[in-house]
């Protein structure tokens, strides 16, 4: 799934393709769930005409806001991609919903596990407001975390992928930010002392930076990886130190790595590195 770095992967790629200088000429609707079971005439209603004011992001929303302050929210699930073709362009099999522009060219949502979801209406407010602190964002301090954290007692990672926690973390960058900061993903949040919680905030904040700049993480090259919006794959994958690296050597102790089934969520830890507290 994509997580944050991904998502502002694709932020960034829609900026520099001129997205917020389009105009909404028209959309087409392959696979209704994809549009949240809206109608046709619904969707007309809210987009047609509409200029793209901005393209942002919001956990792993894209926002789009429109030119009548109304916002279009897109997440990318499971398999979500996004390419920009010409309107002429043929369809293929797993491209399930498109936005066509008056300059004739249009963005199409590629998902072959058909995931992705598109919103627009009164429901996006409420979807933004469920989501917890950005944790990029520069109002965002070590206090905060501490405060969420200690606030619940749940093991680290599930409370880490809370996305009313803390928005945009996922299975693989919660695993490395874990490890960087010699937490086991089971330990208890309320058993962490104030040198790990400074830990863990500059490793969610440097590890997330790293990420963003090498254009997320793919994974290989099947259908359902990551691509950009150029269809170019991440190149994150060659900085992780432990997602995907069971029974390999840890990069810092040498202990093998071991995976585990946390909270019903593959996940990958340093038996030398991190010890379990509590949880």
């Amino acid at each position: 799934m994509p997580e944050l770095p991904e998502v502002q992967t694709v932020v960034n790629d829609l900026i520099c393709h001129g997205i917020t200088r389009k105009r909404i000429a028209g959309f087409r609707v392959a696979w209704r769930r994809t549009v949240n079971g809206h109608s046709d005439r619904y969707l007309r209603t809210r987009l047609l005409h509409r200029g793209i004011r901005t393209v942002s992001r919001r956990g792993k929303y894209i926002v789009f806001t429109l030119d009548d302050d109304q916002h279009a929210l897109l997440h990318l699930r499971m398999s979500g991609r996004l390419h920009m073709h010409k309107q002429r362009d043929p369809w293929c099999r797993h491209e399930h919903f498109a936005l066509r522009f008056s300059d004739g060219t249009e963005l199409r949502l590629h998902d072959t596990r058909k995931f992705a979801r598109f919103y627009i209406g009164p429901e996006t407010a409420g979807r933004l407001d469920a989501l917890g602190p950005e944790p990029l964002d520069p109002a965002f301090r070590l206090k905060d975390l501490k405060e969420m954290l200690v606030s619940r007692d749940r093991m680290l990672k599930p409370l880490l992928l809370d996305q009313s926690v803390l928005a945009g973390l996922g299975n693989i960058y919660t695993d490395e930010i874990l490890f960087a900061a010699r937490l086991h993903p089971q330990s208890s949040s309320r058993r962490i002392s104030d040198p790990e919680f400074r830990h863990l905030f500059q490793a969610i904040r440097r590890i997330l930076r790293q990420a963003v700049r090498n254009c997320g993480t793919s994974l290989g090259i099947g259908a359902n990886n990551f691509r950009s919006l150029s269809r170019e794959p991440g190149r994150h994958r060659l900085a992780l130190k432990v997602y995907g690296r069971a029974g390999q050597p840890c990069p810092r102790c040498r202990a093998t790595l071991q995976r585990l089934i946390v909270a019903q969520r593959s996940t990958h830890v340093c038996p030398g590195c991190q010890t379990k507290r509590g949880g």
